[in-house]
């Protein structure tokens, strides 16, 4: 038995999905610790930020766990083996991608254009990002500090420089209006609404149940005619192709 949205939950998740920021994102470099990580999808998701790219770190990575209170479900976690291919892949979209690193060449965050599309480059504890990493940067940024300590722990740094670019963001109203394709939006409002037929569905590599304007299935009992259907020809064939 499927559980229907609520029209409650299927509003909150469309206002969500008309505030996401795809052309806005975070890349890390060996960042490993799992309350971290946790901490920096919490803050993606509260600036709208829909995808989260993570280069796998050498050692100390164990999975995100429950820290991020559920904010998981709402954030997308690519993963790449090598930064390398995190930055290519980013570049190949039109990311400019900004990296918190100290060198001589690194800028205040707060002068840095974040309404234009980019990406935050967030390294390691204490080591911070790699050489390799600092290399593809297209330009390094700091926060600038008052006090005895160095830095920022990577979790506040994300925190921090990620309102600012919320804050050019508002300004120039860019959550007024929806920016997630069609087809990712219709993708993200079925799996937060309906996650255990998501996943039954992404098993199986089964289209999803259309929704109605109410976040209502449209005549379900078609659809799993249609997939016993599909199923039961699946079985016929690889039974005939043993024969």
């Amino acid at each position: 038995m499927i559980t229907p949205m609520t029209p409650e939950r299927y509003q909150k998740f469309r206002a969500v999905l008309d505030r996401r920021q795809p052309d806005l994102t975070v890349m890390t470099d060996q960042v490993h610790k799992n309350h971290n990580l946790s901490a920096i999808i919490r803050t993606c998701d509260a600036v709208g930020i829909a995808d989260l790219h993570l280069t796998q770190p050498k050692e100390g990575y164990r999975g995100i766990r429950r820290r991020s209170m559920g904010s998981h479900k709402y954030v997308n976690v690519h993963h790449y083996d090598r930064v390398q291919d995190t930055a290519a892949h980013l570049k190949q979209q039109g990311f400019t991608i900004y990296a918190a690193h100290f060198s001589e060449q690194a800028i205040p965050y707060h002068e840095v254009d974040f309404t234009q599309p980019c990406a935050l480059m967030l390294g390691a504890e204490k080591r911070g990002i790699s050489s390799e990493a600092a290399a593809l940067a297209d330009q390094h940024i700091i926060i600038p500090m008052q006090g005895m300590v160095a830095s920022y722990n990577v979790s506040v740094a994300a925190a921090v420089i990620l309102v600012e670019a919320q804050r050019q963001r508002l300004i120039k109203g860019m959550y007024d209006q929806p920016k997630l394709p069609e087809a990712c939006y219709r993708k993200a409002l079925f799996q937060w609404g309906y996650p255990e037929l998501a996943r039954y569905c992404d098993e199986r590599r089964l289209p999803y149940p259309e929704l109605n304007d109410h976040g209502q299935l449209i005549n379900p009992s078609l659809w799993y005619e249609k997939v016993r259907t599909c199923k039961h020809e699946s079985i016929d064939e690889r039974g005939t192709e043993h024969e």
